[in-house]
């Protein structure tokens, strides 16, 4: 297999005629281009975002496809050494939505078939290693072309109603952001090739990339396609082996997704598909002695017994294992007087609300002065009433849908209970859960007396946005309750139009947030524009997106050949 550049530009269109969106750019892969020279690189831009219009070609090929999966439940296997199996342990994903639609049928792995999946990986580790990264990278660049054209519908349509999201969560997610996985990695696996030490005139030096040596346990959660991509693909692209544990309420897309992978060419052990009970995958893989690395996004509590795991076995270790985790957080919108209201309100709606206040990054707590109190609440209500909530696949006018699952839907419902009967809080707007069709909650706003009421400081994952309304005198005061009022630190937004404040907050907040937002929403980022992720307990903070993630998934090695013989053990100093 060979990698070929095509001419610039090389990726980020879309269409059959792009170079790097369509068939354009894999004519050229298959023989029309130039071939790759040993440091070469590629050229990518961002997948463009479609808008789904009435009468476009987009919304045509997405109606059809969601068409084609009304009421119809697709088997999922695991696939172990690129046979599938079944197992007695049956499980079905439920469309959040309409819960009597089950979409996708799996079984869950036992310990056994775990362990067999580990020996398939590792069977095929040695080969994918030393494959060149220029044909690791073809693969899932074949692959974001896949997505981007003939098979972007059918992934889109999966994520809507298996996961619940609307048009545009499901194309920013799994149409565009995984695109962008990608193509930037293996963008980023070129280049860091590419970055070699010095040389001297007898010797040469070199850095080669190696995989990790053993496999790779990726954990990926629901509310994101592509991050289960991603956490899967990254460490394959730098050429280690992989155990993929999908989320049971994503099952739907994330085998669409790996589908689409062996389909651009990716080895069937590479990654071996295993979805699983939790504690059983938990429990099997830091057991074998072969972990070498957890990519991992998730709750808190399972990252931190997954860690403690890892750490009660580091004596039966081939490696000390790379653990990568993304804890999710209780993010905020702080709001200073000299703010535009409009941006703060459409910006917080958008951000606590969009897919449900499911995004790990979203805003549930909002910190309002009391002088534009008045206004903010005015239009956030106002605006509030305008948000419908129901079936994204057959209203396109729906701005969230229900949340995933019964679990969720309980767990919301709690913390509405506790808003109304506590003392302290009062809810403005909405509320309201259903689960008699689906797992409906309306968008939730409340207000809040005390800072420090538990609905301000723990998170929630779903529809409800808390609002501390402050003194303005009292607005340095605000900065430390906003970093100390929480262990989370992924993301918040300060909304401000003096300079010297937003230099303020940035200063006094450093730590608060891995991802900070100045007069923009906290959710959003753009793979290789906001490289994501937090610290504190949302987790060690890889940044995936950008540049150095890829380091994470590779164990280099310098290799010094020297040219000139070594005449004499003695020093010069010696003589």
């Amino acid at each position: 297999m060979r990698l070929v550049r095509p001419p610039p530009p090389v990726c980020g269109a879309v269409g059959a005629a792009a170079e790097c969106g369509g068939a354009g750019m894999w004519r050229a892969l298959r023989g029309g281009g130039r071939r790759w020279r040993h440091h070469s690189a590629i050229t990518v831009t961002n997948e463009p975002i479609l808008e789904f219009k009435p009468g476009s070609p987009e919304r045509a090929a997405l109606q059809k496809a969601l068409a084609d999966l009304k009421g119809k439940t697709e088997a999922i296997p695991c696939v172990i050494g690129g046979e599938e199996v079944w197992t007695p342990t049956v499980r079905y994903q439920l469309s959040p939505f309409n819960h009597a639609h089950k979409v996708a049928k799996f079984c869950y792995a036992s310990k056994e078939l775990i362990n067999k999946a580990i020996n398939a990986a590792l069977a095929a580790r040695k080969e994918w290693d030393l494959k060149p990264v220029q044909d690791r990278a073809q693969i899932f660049l074949k692959a974001a072309d896949m997505l981007s054209g003939p098979r972007r519908a059918e992934v889109l349509a999966k994520t809507m109603i298996g996961q619940g999201k609307t048009v545009i969560q499901a194309e920013i997610d799994a149409a565009a952001e995984l695109i962008d996985f990608f193509r930037f990695n293996a963008k980023y696996a070129l280049e860091l090739e590419k970055s070699q030490p010095i040389s001297v005139d007898i010797s040469t030096n070199s850095m080669v990339y190696r995989g990790l040596e053993g496999f790779v346990a990726a954990v990926s959660p629901f509310n994101f396609t592509a991050i289960g991509g991603n956490l899967a693909g990254a460490p394959a692209l730098m050429g280690n082996v992989v155990l993929w544990k999908p989320s049971d309420t994503a099952l739907l897309s994330s085998y669409a997704v790996y589908k689409i992978l062996l389909e651009a060419g990716l080895p069937p052990s590479v990654v071996q598909f295993v979805p699983a009970d939790g504690p059983v995958f938990g429990d099997t893989v830091t057991s074998s002695e072969h972990l070498c690395g957890l990519n991992f996004t998730g709750s808190v509590p399972t990252f931190k017994r997954l860690w403690k795991q890892v750490s009660e076995n580091l004596d039966q270790y081939r490696n000390f294992p790379r653990l990568a985790g993304e804890c999710g957080g209780k993010n905020f919108h702080l709001v200073h007087s000299s703010a535009d209201v409009g941006s703060v309100v459409n910006g917080t709606l958008r951000s606590a609300f969009e897919y449900g206040g499911q995004k790990c990054s979203a805003c549930s707590r909002l910190y309002a002065p009391a002088s534009l109190w008045p206004q903010i609440k005015e239009k956030l209500l106002e605006e509030h009433g305008k948000i419908k909530v129901g079936d994204p696949t057959q209203d396109f006018g729906t701005f969230f849908s229900a949340v995933i699952d019964d679990k969720s839907f309980a767990r919301i419902k709690k913390w509405i209970e506790h808003a109304k009967k506590s003392p302290n809080l009062t809810i403005l707007a909405g509320g309201g859960c259903d689960d008699s069709v689906g797992y409906f909650i309306e968008p939730c706003i409340v207000e809040s007396k005390d800072p420090q009421d538990p609905i301000m400081k723990e998170e929630i994952f779903g529809p409800i946005l808390t609002v501390y309304v402050y003194p303005e005198e009292r607005y340095k005061e605000v900065l430390e309750l906003i970093d100390t009022t929480t262990p989370y630190g992924l993301t918040g937004a300060v909304f401000a139009q003096e300079k010297r404040i937003i230099e303020e907050a940035r200063s006094f907040l450093r730590n608060a947030a891995g991802n900070f937002y100045i007069n923009d929403k906290s959710t959003g980022s753009v793979v290789a524009q906001q490289p994501f992720g937090g610290s504190r307990i949302s987790g060690t903070n890889d940044k995936p997106g950008g540049p150095h993630y890829i380091l994470r998934w590779t164990s280099p090695q310098a290799i010094k050949e020297t040219h000139v013989p070594l005449t004499d053990w003695r020093y010069a100093y010696m003589q």
